[in-house]
């Protein structure tokens, strides 16, 4: 188990800073730190009397490792790699990068570059396990919405840290600083015990099966594509439920009320009410935090921007024609991106929506709000706007979005090879990749139907349009059935031959088996799981 060691505390009360070293509540006339453990929770709270402004909340824990350890630290968003990895596992930020590049491409905007621990060790975010064979010591924060908690293993110190993301944050009052369940146990009882104290159950969706456009033809979409891949459904031999249109159909992101009528001349509606006409839910893709430089928003609405602490617009990445994250608190941005949403939702008719690139919303802290509490409120201001319709999240810190969605992303955006070419592979940690993004369903899965269900991202198996192999379709398409409740493609039906018809047959077929065990051993995936009474062992190259 892990064992408290000592908590480093360190504020400003507007003159001068102070810093407390301690393993037990302290006190001073500012402000009291209480210390407790009740069984397997340790919680720290805070209480300040005046304003006071938070730079270090670090604490550290024993732990006496084994060689044979296995560490799961969750990565900071839905695309960032999430795997196991033996306790000299190391984990890559992108500090080997050229600035230039880095900047020009705005990598360190996807994931935690400019606020997390690289280095010699590991980290990960809210929550993370060690495994040694089939026993689990668990460590999960329950305090999220007040910060996000970084979870750092020491392996040479004998040390798990947690170091709450919080620098710069004013406190004045109560403040629940660390809440953490530190339990032992099998995989399903850890992860059962975790939900059960974060109070959480998923909402209430069913696994669905379905299409989505990205995947054949990105942002080349039309009327005549888009019909086109609804009519092959009809070579289905089984039902489907979901049709998504994805990025695309909008003339600039950002610009959610403008259709592009050269692409879609009879508008969003008529093609959702033909989806529904086949007895599908029509799903639609926007991204309701960002906007791309080439809309119309970026050019009218400069106001709206997100400015970080040098009143410099913030980045959200370089896709499209480069993009910047929207100020979520301001009044007028919450109420566009309200009125959008209910338009889509109400008057067009799309029943799912696929909110993509979340994470922008808290790319930068505020002096009142960590990254966490932005992104917790942000993910009940969508929930809100969405009223009754589904929300597929996705590029979000997957913490904020436990019990707020119904359906999550979990992994990367799968590519049509298996991993990128070899300088891609010196990437960010959220680049796309098929394999990265099979490894996260694989370590992720343990979130399907406690948080939410499963978004896997697309299997492939269409002879055409793909340099993946047999054996690669193959294992996507599974692994995406065996831990995945949502299990989409964006294949055109009417190209399978007799060959993809079968092998989608038997990936239908193990849609309800029960995971015994997975584990990564170099290159080789090693699957157990049963369907029924039979067990199965299948074996995967990585």
């Amino acid at each position: 188990m892990l064992k408290f060691k000592s908590l480093q505390f360190l504020y400003n009360d507007g003159e001068n800073d102070f810093l407390a070293i301690t393993s037990s509540s302290v006190c001073n006339e500012r402000m009291k730190l209480e210390i407790n453990t009740d069984g397997d929770v340790f919680s720290v709270r805070i209480t300040a009397n005046d304003e006071i402004i938070i730079q270090k909340l670090y604490a550290e824990f024993e732990y006496e490792y084994s060689e044979n350890d296995k560490i799961f630290l969750n990565g900071y968003q839905s695309w960032t790699d999430s795997v196991e990895h033996p306790i000299d596992g190391k984990m890559r930020g992108i500090s080997h990068i050229p600035c230039a590049i880095s900047e020009k491409y705005a990598f360190s905007q996807y994931g935690d570059y400019n606020f997390a621990d690289y280095g010699d060790n590991m980290h990960g975010w809210s929550y993370g396990y060690i495994r040694s064979g089939d026993r689990y010591r668990f460590i999960g924060s329950l305090s999220e919405e007040t910060g996000f908690t970084q979870i750092i293993t020491l392996v040479g110190k004998g040390l798990v840290a947690l170091k709450k993301d919080c620098e710069g944050v004013a406190v004045n009052g109560e403040w629940c600083a660390l809440k953490v369940l530190l339990t032992d146990g099998g995989e399903h009882e850890v992860f059962d015990r975790y939900f059960l104290e974060l109070g959480i159950r998923p909402r209430t969706a069913k696994p669905v099966f379905g299409y989505t456009s990205w995947y054949n033809h990105y942002q080349d979409i039309n009327e005549s594509t888009i019909k086109e891949d609804l009519r092959s459904l009809d070579a289905l031999t089984c039902k489907a439920d979901v049709f998504q249109i994805d990025d695309g159909w909008q003339t600039a992101v950002g610009d959610w009320l403008s259709v592009d009528h050269d692409k879609f001349p009879e508008g969003m509606k008529k093609i959702a009410d033909e989806i529904s006409g086949s007895g599908l839910t029509p799903g639609i893709w926007l991204a309701p935090f960002v906007c791309e430089e080439n809309s119309e928003i970026f050019r009218n609405n400069k106001d709206w921007i997100l400015l970080d602490d040098k009143l410099e617009y913030v980045r959200g990445g370089s896709n499209w024609s480069g993009f910047y994250a929207l100020d979520i608190y301001n009044p007028e941005v919450r109420e566009y991106i309200r009125f959008a949403i209910e338009t889509i939702v109400n008057e067009w008719g799309y029943r799912l929506l696929k909110l993509d690139f979340l994470y922008a919303a808290c790319i930068v802290p505020r002096r009142d709000k960590t990254r966490g509490q932005i992104m917790a409120e942000a993910m009940d201001f969508l929930r809100e706007c969405a009223g009754d319709a589904m929300i597929l999240g996705c590029g979000v810190p997957l913490a904020s979005a436990f019990g707020k969605v119904e359906y999550c992303r979990i992994g990367c955006d799968v590519s049509l090879d298996w991993n990128d070419k070899p300088h891609m592979r010196l990437m960010h940690r959220e680049r796309v990749s098929t394999k990265n993004t099979v490894l996260n369903t694989v370590f992720r899965r343990q979130l399907d139907g406690r948080a939410f269900l499963n978004d896997p991202d697309v299997f492939l198996l269409r002879p055409c349009n793909n340099s993946l192999s047999d054996e690669q379709k193959n294992c996507l398409a599974e692994i995406n059935a065996l831990m995945g409740s949502v299990l989409f493609t964006s294949d055109n039906f009417y190209d399978y031959t007799e060959k993809e018809t079968k092998e989608l047959s038997k990936v239908l077929k193990i849609r309800n088996a029960q995971i015994i065990s997975a584990d990564l051993d170099g290159d080789t995936l090693t699957l157990r799981f049963r369907i029924g009474e039979k067990k199965y062992i299948k074996r995967y190259n990585m």
